[in-house]
C-alpha cells in the first residue's frame, strides 16, 4: 500500500503536545499537512486515538468525508469537506488529550486514510464501526503520534 506523508507544525512525530491542544487548555486540534494522496481516492478518513487510555482505546477525533484533494488542516478546524463525529467525550468534533494526572505520557495516534469508495457508515458511528468500515476500502494510509502527559 502507498504511503501518505502526514506531519504537523504543531508537533514532531512521538513528541508532545503542547497544553494548548489538551483538553484542559484550548482543547483545539492541532494543525495538520498531508501529501502523497493517490489521485484516485474517493475520500479520505481521520482519526485520532487514544490506545494507553485506562478504559481501552479511546477517541480523541472522528473525521469522514474529508475532500481527498485537500493537503491539511489549519488548527481548530474540521478538515475540508469533512464531517466531525461524537468523540469519547460525547462531544462532536475534536476532544484534547486528558489522560489521568500522573499516568506516563500517552501516544495519540493521528491516522489518516486515502480510501477507493466513500465511506458508508451507520448513523453515529463508534471509532470501531469506522474502523471496519475503512478495513478493504484502503489505498494509502499514515501516522503520526503526539504525546501528552498530565
Amino acid at each position: 500500500m502507498a504511503g501518505i506523508e502526514l506531519s504537523s507544525s504543531a508537533f514532531n512525530d512521538h513528541s508532545f503536545l503542547t497544553r494548548r491542544y489538551a483538553y484542559e487548555g484550548e482543547n483545539v486540534s492541532p494543525p495538520l499537512q498531508w501529501r502523497g494522496t493517490p489521485q484516485d481516492a474517493a475520500e479520505l478518513v481521520l482519526l485520532c486515538e487514544d490506545p494507553d487510555a485506562p478504559s481501552g482505546t479511546f477517541p480523541h477525533w472522528i473525521v469522514v468525508g474529508i475532500d481527498p484533494h485537500s493537503e491539511g488542516v489549519a488548527a481548530g478546524h474540521c478538515p475540508p469537506g469533512g464531517t466531525e463525529l461524537v468523540n469519547g467525550f460525547g462531544e462532536r468534533g475534536w476532544g484534547g488529550p486528558h489522560p489521568p494526572p500522573g499516568d506516563d505520557a500517552h501516544h495519540y495516534f493521528f491516522r489518516l486514510y486515502a480510501l477507493d469508495e466513500p465511506c458508508v457508515l451507520p448513523e453515529a458511528p463508534s471509532s470501531e464501526q469506522v474502523h471496519r468500515a475503512v478495513e478493504g476500502h484502503e489505498l494509502a494510509d499514515a501516522t503520526l503520534v503526539g504525546l501528552y502527559q498530565r
